[in-house]
């Protein structure tokens, strides 16, 4: 049974997909905006569609793609033969839309265009997830998403077997090194984050950025999480690159070392340099997390296309 992700918001993801089509139909609406297939195609034409893996990957979006044919016909019948998540090999017949022709080609490329980026985005995260499987290290989105695609994005990570990080700005407490610099440095910062946390949503989480073991004595000192600390800290940059060296071009020491530092007081996440050839060499340091914004701002979509035929 497919779950949604809480904040997958329906109404949202129905405005998306009517400014999506509208951006397509221009003023003419579905009735009338696709004036290739208006001047081509009879209106009683029926056929039947079928999505066709191009390459191997693991497939997603394959619900959204079935609202984004309800939206323009509700009289379209679409049926998966796999399900959102699930890996698909070239060639592979993944399902089928099938109604009147012209209602099809109107909302071919939005669908298409939903499957091949969420399929693209399920495809590398399932990729790094293998890469560090057996370390205990989870790989984790950012939110360097495409605007307006951010639930449909981290939903497509969760589908290739990664987890997410916070959704916005809302949802956690996460302390840059901006905040930082601002603040006049790591003590200030985190105090201020938690007390402000505990005043006004105890719920949340607070996760701290570090660039040197010197800033992580300095947030150690504030004392364990719920007891003035930070409950994650973010390994920002410590695995640094070597090119020609070991560990695929990776120096990990400092991260290492850093991990260390921790012991176990607080959880750790590391970013920066993270690749699928270096990804398995961070997640070997003991770090609880490895994100990657690469899994969402500059995936490669999966190649899926969509075959009429008529009925």
């Amino acid at each position: 049974m497919l779950v949604l992700p809480p904040y997958l918001d329906l109404a949202a993801l129905g405005a998306l997909l009517a400014a999506a089509l509208a951006e397509d139909l221009g003023p003419g609406g579905v009735a009338a905006g696709d004036v290739t297939t208006r001047a081509t195609i009879p209106a009683h034409t029926q056929a039947e569609a079928r999505f066709i893996a191009k390459e191997d990957g693991v497939v997603a979006g394959l619900w959204v793609a079935a609202r984004v044919f309800e939206a323009v016909d509700m009289g379209l019948t679409v049926a998966f033969a796999v399900a959102d998540g699930a890996r698909v090999a070239a060639g592979e017949v993944i399902g089928t839309v099938a109604g009147s022709a012209r209602s099809i080609l109107v909302a071919e490329r939005l669908a298409l265009n939903l499957v091949q980026r969420m399929s693209g985005i399920a495809t590398a995260t399932r990729a790094f997830v293998e890469a560090v499987d057996g370390t205990g290290c989870r790989v984790l989105d950012t939110r360097k998403t495409a605007p307006g695609l951010r639930a449909l994005d981290k939903w497509a990570v969760l589908l290739g077997g990664g987890a997410n990080h916070r959704v916005g700005l809302y949802d956690r407490l996460l302390v840059k090194d901006n905040h930082v610099d601002a603040a006049g440095g790591v003590r200030a910062a985190l105090d201020a984050a938690v007390a402000w946390r505990d005043a006004n949503a105890p719920d949340l989480l607070v996760e701290l950025e570090v660039r040197t073991l010197d800033e992580i004595e300095a947030a150690l000192a504030a004392g364990l999480p719920r007891a003035g600390g930070a409950d994650i800290l973010l390994l920002d940059n410590m695995a640094r690159r070597t090119p020609g060296g070991a560990s695929g071009g990776l120096d990990v020491s400092l991260l290492r070392a850093a991990v260390a530092r921790v012991g176990g007081r607080a959880e750790t996440e590391a970013s920066g340099n993270v690749t699928l050839g270096t990804v398995r060499a961070i997640a070997e340091t003991g770090v609880n997390y490895v994100s990657s914004g690469a899994l969402t701002h500059s995936v490669r979509a999966l190649d899926v296309s969509l075959k009429i035929v008529l009925r």
